[in-house]
């Protein structure tokens, strides 16, 4: 049986199936609540019940006190509902909501996308999870004090792993060790979330998606994030890559594309190779979006990447009547000089 849950002051809503904690019911649809531990121990999802009763399959979590129990507290990540609820709770709206954290992970898999892209997930230690939106950034905190910056690729509320798109940069130390190194099982540690790229979910306007290779990353954690929400708002992705062999998840775009109904994609190849045998777009991908799309002022547009696409984005929808405001861009720059970079990914 499921169960209705309001959220005060809010006013948004949505349903716990049987069998499922509020948190994860939440997480799952696209709501944010903060937390931390996700195992009843940190009390981060700590929030009120101004009706409606919850009960702990596994007892009193050790989070919660008995006079909180009393007062009418509860754990999001542990309790689950008798009834329809209303809760008194605080969201996670915007990047400064959420505390960064320093932690230790495990490779728990590694995966080769295309002849230069891996796909890394991340396992935390049992009983963390690190809390972020959609399209933000962690660092890898090297022995030797530098910084190395990766989007995360998964959901926030697909958070048992954290996926990241590696390509291997020529001459880049870190892309170097993480391909020819790096095994399943080793210990590194993170530090996240951070960065400001994210959905603006107020908004009710089209959205065009621009990535550039594995601008992909923080592109598909965002898409992933809006279809748990349920937004209906159209959404068109141009994936700028220079050969077919680049488009190292093109089958994850292409089922998007084939059932959402406000989905659209555009894989867009610069330099296609006679064997790709390519009758797609072709050319610089903000071209292509300034051909289809002469009139920009009523869309908002999410861009990750190399700069100088993203620049090239700015300049060029602008032009058509894009107000700068609502170009949101994460500008894949590769650290110089050991210091941490204010982007998506390094070398």
């Amino acid at each position: 049986m499921s169960h209705k849950v309001s959220v005060l002051p809010s006013g948004h809503s949505f349903t716990v199936e049987e069998g499922e904690s509020i948190l994860d019911a939440a997480l799952r649809q696209g709501h944010a609540f903060p937390y931390g531990c996700r195992s009843g121990f940190c009390g981060d999802c700590k929030s009120k019940v101004v009706e409606g009763d919850v009960e702990y399959p596994d007892g009193t979590p050790p989070g919660l006190s008995e006079t909180e129990a009393l007062t009418g507290m509860a754990l999001l990540c542990q309790a689950h509902p008798c009834s329809d609820l209303t809760l008194e709770a605080r969201e996670v709206t915007e990047a400064a909501d959420i505390p960064v954290r320093n932690l230790p992970c495990k490779v728990a898999r590694k995966e080769q996308l295309c002849h230069d892209v891996v796909r890394l997930f991340l396992k935390l230690p049992e009983g963390e999870r690190l809390q972020f939106l959609a399209g933000q950034y962690i660092d890898f905190l090297l022995k030797d004090g530098r910084h190395r910056a990766f989007s995360m690729a998964n959901p926030p509320h697909d958070d048992d792993l954290i996926e990241l798109h590696i390509r291997h940069v020529a001459g880049g130390e870190f892309t170097d060790y993480v391909f020819n190194q790096l095994e399943e099982k080793t210990v590194l540690r993170i530090e996240g979330p951070h960065g400001g790229f994210h959905l603006r979910e107020e908004s009710d306007r089209p959205i065009i998606f621009m990535a550039g290779g594995t601008g992909f990353a923080p592109i598909k954690s965002i898409i992933e994030h809006a279809v748990a929400e349920g937004i209906q708002r159209p959404m068109h992705l141009y994936w700028g890559v220079r050969a077919r062999a680049d488009l190292y998840l093109n089958e994850l775009a292409e089922g998007w594309a084939a059932r959402l109904p406000n989905f659209r994609y555009t894989p867009v190849l610069s330099d296609p190779a006679p064997e790709d045998d390519w009758s797609g777009a072709t050319g610089y991908v903000h071209e292509v979006i300034a051909r289809e799309h002469p009139d920009l002022s009523g869309h908002e547009i999410y861009t990750a990447g190399p700069p100088v696409m993203v620049e090239a984005g700015l300049h060029a929808f602008t032009a058509q009547g894009l107000p700068q405001e609502r170009y949101y861009s994460d500008a894949f720059n590769l650290a110089m000089d050991g210091k941490k970079k204010e982007a998506g990914a390094t070398g």
